[in-house]
């Protein structure tokens, strides 16, 4: 309907507010975006990402050099942590040798991101994310605005370029994560000095102005006694800075999905950055928005403008939108000797998240060298073993009526961000349920002993499932004993047992 058989319709008894949303759904129509919130509430999550459900991340950058763990350029500027001793131990004191003396140390010599996305592919990855700039504020591209890049220093590569040709090639969707907002408040410390010892009131060498394009100006150290992680006490001067980078970012490589750590950021500035992603994104689609931009406060995504993003979190239900979980096989930047989560738990993970209407973006963090090392292909091999299997109960799925049943469905866990461990590990007992079409997927989180038994699907319970006309044990061979009545569905198992982890009933309903 054009705006004039609008108005007709509404026999001139039109208001400023009926203008107002036909304003609202032309710009959603087209995806011509405006930096407001107002124009961002007519955005939609593209289908490309509901049907993905999992995705991979490489959270890689300088500070992996030192293979030491997460915000290591952080924590070498802090007297007493682990890092900082071991920074002073290994490189010297950090008014000597600091974070830019570093970089360069980052070599990726045996990096091969086409072999490594072949693998991702192969796991059932349907998005690859690149980092694009971590707090660090060294940038992972051939960077317009700041000469701490990858291109200039370190590997000398275009590691965001390279990641996104690789995932392309492999028929990926493409992301990038920025962290670079909070950079101002998160450097500060490299503007003090020791509190005791022989080099006490010493600067660190991120008091020398020398270096203020990439530890920022002097002013930020009234900061360093607190990591305030919000949008106060950062300056104008370094959101617009902060907005020239994203901008490059995005008209550089064209993004299907950008991910911010933390709020969406600076407010106007913030909100033109979503909307020049969703506008570039439109002019690559034939006037369609295909990318996802992630933020992790409920505020922010609560209409439109965004995906929700969980850091190493979980849902207590079914959401309404759709929303992602982001979380690591180990700490965020690769530490040499990490105890890394097994492949069960990262399934027991994915089943439940698909559950719940999300998705599950996994980091395998690279060490210096930008390979593998041997534990994270043995998690990588379970998860590709695994989805080679069951990964139709996965992808282009939705949630069923309810997400599951069993022992982990009576304990009740907040929805938020770093709740993923209050989660008991999933067993037999429990159950998580997908659907797509007439198939409604059971995923039975371990192997029974004799037989699965699922109550929901019984022909008295409330869910109402209806009568069942097949049930078929992917990856099993020959048919299955089955039984429906009132009680529920009962399933016996074959006598070859066929995974350790969980399996996949495929139930074909009425």
């Amino acid at each position: 309907m054009n705006r004039r058989d609008l108005l007709k319709s509404l026999g001139g008894a039109y208001s400023a507010l009926a203008l107002s949303r036909f304003a609202k759904a032309q710009a959603a129509q087209f995806n011509n975006f405006l930096g407001t919130r107002s124009s961002l509430q007519g955005y939609r999550i593209p289908d490309w990402f509901r049907d993905a459900k999992f995705g991979i991340w490489s959270h890689w950058g300088p500070q992996s050099a030192i293979e030491d763990g997460d915000w290591y350029a952080r924590n070498m500027y802090i007297q007493g942590q682990e890092q900082y001793n071991y920074h002073v131990e290994t490189y010297g004191h950090p008014s000597k040798v600091g974070y830019k003396d570093l970089v360069n140390d980052w070599k990726a010599a045996k990096w091969d991101p086409e072999h490594l996305m072949g693998l991702y592919k192969k796991a059932g990855a349907k998005y690859f994310v690149s980092m694009g700039v971590h707090h660090d504020n060294f940038d992972l591209w051939d960077s317009k605005y700041t000469r701490w890049n990858a291109v200039n220093m370190g590997p000398k590569r275009d590691i965001v370029g390279t990641w996104q040709k690789a995932a392309r090639k492999q028929g990926l969707r493409f992301g990038v994560s920025e962290h670079l907002w909070i950079s101002y408040k998160w450097w500060a410390v490299s503007h003090g000095a020791d509190k005791t010892g022989p080099l006490a009131g010493v600067p660190y060498d991120g008091a020398d102005p020398k270096y203020a394009d990439l530890y920022h100006d002097a002013d930020c150290a009234r900061l360093m006694d607190k990591l305030d992680w919000s949008d106060n006490d950062i300056p104008e001067s370094w959101k617009r800075h902060y907005l020239d980078r994203m901008t490059d970012l995005i008209d550089k490589y064209q993004p299907d999905f950008l991910y911010t750590d933390g709020h969406l950021p600076f407010e106007d500035v913030g909100l033109k950055m979503v909307a020049h992603l969703y506008n570039v994104s439109a002019q690559l689609h034939g006037g369609r928005t295909e990318a996802v931009y992630t933020a992790k406060d409920a505020v922010d995504c609560a209409i439109g403008t965004c995906l929700l993003d969980h850091e190493r979190g979980v849902s207590d239900a079914i959401a309404a939108n759709p929303w992602q979980t982001d979380t690591c096989i180990g700490q965020w930047h690769y530490k040499r000797g990490q105890q890394y989560k097994t492949a069960k738990k990262v399934i027991d993970l994915l089943a439940d998240i698909v559950s719940k209407n999300g998705n599950l973006l996994l980091n395998f963090p690279l060490p210096n060298s930008g390979e593998l090392d041997y534990q994270e292909r043995v998690v990588l091999d379970g998860i590709t073993a695994w989805m080679a299997v069951n990964s139709e109960g996965i992808h282009a799925t939705r949630p069923w009526k309810i997400y599951g049943e069993g022992p982990s469905t009576k304990t009740k866990i907040e929805t938020g961000n770093f709740n993923e461990d209050k989660q008991k590990d999933l067993t037999a007992e429990d159950v998580r349920f997908t659907t797509k079409g007439s198939m409604l997927y059971a995923f039975v989180m371990g192997w029974p002993e004799n037989a699965a038994v699922i109550n929901a699907l019984g022909l008295a319970s409330p869910q109402n499932p209806g009568k069942i006309q097949r049930v078929e044990l992917l990856g099993g061979k020959g048919d299955l004993k089955w039984k429906q009545d009132e009680a529920g569905l009962k399933v016996e198992m074959p006598a070859e047992k066929i995974s350790d982890v969980a399996i996949t009933l495929k139930v074909e309903l009425a």
